[in-house]
């Protein structure tokens, strides 16, 4: 295949309207086009839409596979879901954005590795679209992720100083480990970066912490929400309430804390390596186990092999004479690989000069066979 593009768009929050689908319809005449879904394939030419655009106009997630190694994700939130304060201390150069347009915020992943695997891109979607409802939630990781990618691939100086680390790198979800294969952001990074990061089970709210934060809401608040329900407003409303219920039990937000705590993009990188090369140690330690193991193993079997040869070993001569008088190439190599055992048999045992005669005395027989003698030759014999 000489070129290979994968294009799908996902509308969630709000289905096409028929008019936006007709518009989609202008950008391409093969496209599959239903009220939440834009996909097509192409092997030769390009899209014509600007997916950013699309992004800001009609979609809320976007993934872009190409053959040649690119990868590319979108999400779209809403604007009051997204704080730039926040969001700007993990933007990369190329490996994560996130801009704001109109009443969004558009969070954008990007990876190219022209060495990887081909994939079609048909899973991607399914995988990765719970990131949007974790990152709409205020669960970071997504971002940090990315981060980590654009540490991985040089867009940031050794000297930058990492972003506060979300909680539970150590235990990522299905669609957080579906990002990070999607990206192909080391493994060996992300284990270093988690060790700093707070485990998820120390900081998840539990129902008894939802209940006493809601007790303490206004009234007012309360009647809000319930109304904003009632009228169709309430989207997110449950990401809002999760994003406020964050901030108040942790008022100093994100920004804050000890930066001399924080690790320094070379550090990470360094720290990372150095894990590396231990794994390929060990993995190289353990698979030289392995091969001695088996090589013991092997060198058992044949051993007990030519003992019970030593017992018989009239019998396998015998039994020689009887596969090279077929004069058939089949029964010869039989003949052979029986010579060979005959030969390692006798050197064990201490017979290496009668082996030897009785070899002599079967090439004087056999030398007119050339077939034979060349197999004889093969095996050293």
């Amino acid at each position: 295949m000489s070129e290979y593009q994968y294009y799908e768009f996902q509308a969630v929050d709000r289905p096409l309207s028929q008019e936006h689908m007709a518009e989609l319809r202008r950008l391409s005449t093969r496209a599959e086009i239903t009220p939440s879904r834009f996909v097509n394939v192409y092997n030769f030419g390009s899209f014509k839409g600007d997916p950013a655009t699309l992004m800001e106009r009609y979609f809320d997630a976007f993934v872009y596979v190409a053959n040649w190694g690119t990868h590319e994700f979108m999400l779209r939130l809403p604007r009051h879901l997204v704080d730039p304060e926040v969001v700007r201390l993990y933007g990369g150069d190329r490996s994560i954005k996130v801009r704001f347009a109109g009443d969004f915020a558009v969070a954008e992943f990007l990876s190219e590795d022209e060495d990887g695997d081909f994939d079609d891109g048909t899973e991607w979607m399914a995988a990765l679209l719970p990131v949007r409802e974790d990152l709409a939630g205020g669960d970071l990781r997504a971002l940090y992720l990315g981060w980590l990618l654009s540490a991985w691939t040089e867009e940031l100086d050794e000297e930058a100083i990492e972003p506060p680390v979300p909680p539970g790198l150590q235990d990522l979800s299905p669609s957080l480990q579906a990002l990070v294969d999607f990206l192909e952001v080391d493994e060996d990074l992300i284990a270093v970066a988690a060790e700093g990061s707070a485990r998820f089970q120390d900081v998840r709210p539990t129902r008894a912490a939802y209940e006493e934060w809601i007790a303490g809401l206004a009234e007012s608040e309360k009647n809000g929400y319930l109304l904003g329900l009632m009228e169709g407003a309430g989207l997110h409303l449950g990401a809002d309430l999760r994003q406020r219920f964050r901030r108040a039990m942790a008022p100093t937000n994100l920004q804050a804390g000890e930066v001399s705590q924080r690790r320094t993009v070379g550090q990470l990188l360094r720290t990372a390596e150095e894990r590396t090369e231990a794994r390929r140690q060990a993995e190289a330690e353990r698979l030289a186990r392995e091969r001695a193991k088996r090589q013991a193993e092997q060198a058992a079997a044949r051993a007990k092999h030519l003992d019970r040869l030593a017992m018989n070993e009239l019998q396998a001569w015998q039994r020689v004479d009887a596969l090279i008088d077929t004069k058939r190439p089949t029964e010869y190599d039989q003949a052979v690989a029986l010579l060979v055992d005959l030969r390692d048999m006798s050197a064990r045992t201490g017979r290496a000069e009668a082996y030897a005669e009785c070899l002599r005395n079967l090439r004087e027989r056999h030398a007119r066979k050339p077939s034979l003698m060349e197999r004889f030759e093969r095996a050293k014999l």
